[in-house]
């Protein structure tokens, strides 16, 4: 019988007993649904042009609120306290240093609150808990905060273009405050998604902004409200298919057969390297089964469109958090990563990766190993992957260029660099699945460190190249399309975030990355 001890409702601990889950997971999963279906409601019956923006935002809000309830009972009061004491700091601080506090403030709740969880309750229970959407919570916080410092505090030459896009102009009511923070479409597995966004979805302006063309210039399509329905379906067909697969192989590829002594003492190394990659593989679909569910509520709500592509078929990828089938081809570390949590890698990228004033790439790690927990072997994924990340920027520096013609020996790199991606990835991760220190070590003693020692070797004798000349250049292509944006902004007078993104990803690529390894 799956029994486990729950802070939320037990009404549905005979569907627990029946399906052989703890009830946690059971109410999130039930949960979910119930707001897919709350989704479609709100879309059809809430619609922006039916009702006022004050019932949307009070209905969302009223939601999100019993949901989280319904999960994590009086649990879900620190979503409220975390929320309310934020925007409390933001009034109190004022735009000059309210990003800095509530940053600090926020951080350190959800820090305090893990703690709690992890050595007063159950050390290392994979089950839904309260601090998972305070996770959320947090990026939303410390978002919105930065947006409101960039946008009512900082000039406007002193912003990137991203920065510039996403910058809020005015103090947020609270109603808008909480239901942006607490709404039922993301209050249990987000994604987060940006505070302009959020209104502008809420207020019916979403659907309406224009997508830039070949030439240059903006036009607005016919269809002003696009339906969603074929977005849903093909995402709720993904998540079936990950749940299934989580439900029936990934029981039979444990993580934590990698480090059996019998399997360790027996077993060569290609057999080894081949069930490290498959083990972790197995690891994923539970992900790609939460993060695209998550997605197809807000899209079932009608929100995460993203206008259309140069075919005329509506995006609904505004605020998805994952590409699986670049995830599984990725031939580089950074191509896993930047397609790996995108939106917490959005976050890491806009709140400390562009404004750490040295040691981006280490900063970046370290907000994302506090951001997800105090399980040691977090830190130890999240050091590794510094590690790991640096030495493959070295090499793809370094050699890359050698192999992209012909297309024979281009086709051969990428099958290189896809097995030592995939292993490489593998072999980082295995920390953050068996969360404590001695199993990690004894894993990573089992590989004697190689990759490691790899790495290290790489940095040291590979030559790390900057070019001040095109860092020049990009700094001059970023104020030339700053300028365009802003013009694009103002003729609009809506927010345009997908051009945004896109003139921010291309002009900063760079020695830049979207994140660290994320959840």
């Amino acid at each position: 019988m799956a029994t486990t001890s729950t802070t939320g409702s037990t009404l549905l601990q005979p569907l627990s007993n029946a399906v052989q889950l703890p009830i946690d997971q059971v109410n999130f999963v039930v949960c979910q649904l119930f707001a897919l279906l709350a989704a479609v409601w709100f879309r059809t019956y809430l619609h922006s042009s039916k009702t006022s923006s004050f019932i949307r935002h009070v209905v969302a809000t009223l939601l999100g609120l019993y949901l989280a309830f319904f999960c994590f009972g009086w649990y879900a009061l620190h979503f409220l306290v975390q929320s309310g004491i934020s925007y409390c700091i933001m009034i109190i601080a004022g735009v000059e240093s309210m990003h800095q506090c509530c940053f600090v403030f926020a951080l350190g709740y959800l820090s305090v609150c893990q703690i709690t969880r992890v050595y007063i309750f159950d050390y290392g229970q994979y089950s839904a808990d309260f601090s998972g959407p305070m996770m959320i919570i947090t990026q939303k916080i410390t978002s919105l905060a930065y947006e409101i410092h960039d946008g009512m505090f900082r000039k406007d030459e002193e912003l990137t273009p991203s920065q510039r896009g996403l910058a809020v102009r005015r103090m947020p009511s609270l109603l808008e405050y909480v239901s942006y923070t607490c709404n039922f479409m993301g209050i249990l597995a987000g994604p987060l998604c940006s505070y302009k966004d959020y209104i502008a979805f809420i207020e019916g302006r979403a659907s309406h902004v224009a997508q830039p063309s070949e030439n240059g210039k903006d036009e607005q399509h016919g269809k002003a409200d696009p339906s969603p329905n074929a977005a849903v379906t093909e995402k709720l067909l993904v998540c079936g298919l990950s749940l299934l697969f989580h439900l029936t192989i990934s029981n039979m590829l444990p993580v934590e057969y990698n480090i059996d002594e019998h399997f360790q003492a027996t077993a060569s190394w290609p057999t080894k390297a081949t069930y490290l990659y498959v083990s972790l593989l197995a690891a994923r679909p539970k992900y790609y089964f939460a993060w695209t569910l998550a997605d197809a509520i807000n899209n079932a709500a009608g929100f995460g469109f993203r206008g259309y592509d140069k075919n005329g078929v509506a995006r609904w990828d505004l605020i998805s958090n994952l590409r699986i089938q670049q995830i599984e081809m990725s031939t580089s570390f950074k191509m896993f990563l930047d397609n790996w949590n995108i939106q917490t890698a959005l976050w890491l990228k806009r709140v400390c990766y562009e404004r750490a004033t040295f040691s981006p790439t280490i900063q970046t790690f370290f907000l994302s190993a506090i951001w997800h927990g105090v399980y040691p072997g977090y830190y130890l994924t999240f050091l590794t992957g510094v590690l790991m990340t640096l030495a493959a920027r070295a090499v793809r520096n370094n050699f890359r260029h050698y192999f992209l013609e012909p297309p024979q020996l281009k086709l051969f790199y990428d099958l290189i660099t896809w097995a030592a991606t995939q292993i490489t990835i593998s072999y980082t991760v295995v920390p953050f699945v068996l969360l404590s220190i001695k199993p990690s070590f004894t894993f990573y003693s089992s590989w004697y460190y190689c990759l490691h020692v790899c790495s290290i070797l790489v940095l040291l004798l590979l030559p790390v190249k900057k070019s001040q000349r095109r860092t020049n250049t990009q700094e001059n292509v970023h104020l030339s399309q700053a300028k365009k944006f802003d013009e694009r902004e103002n003729s609009l007078g809506q927010n345009s975030f997908s051009t945004m993104n896109n003139v921010c990803n291309q002009n900063r690529d760079t020695g830049s990355r979207h994140s660290p390894l994320t959840q």
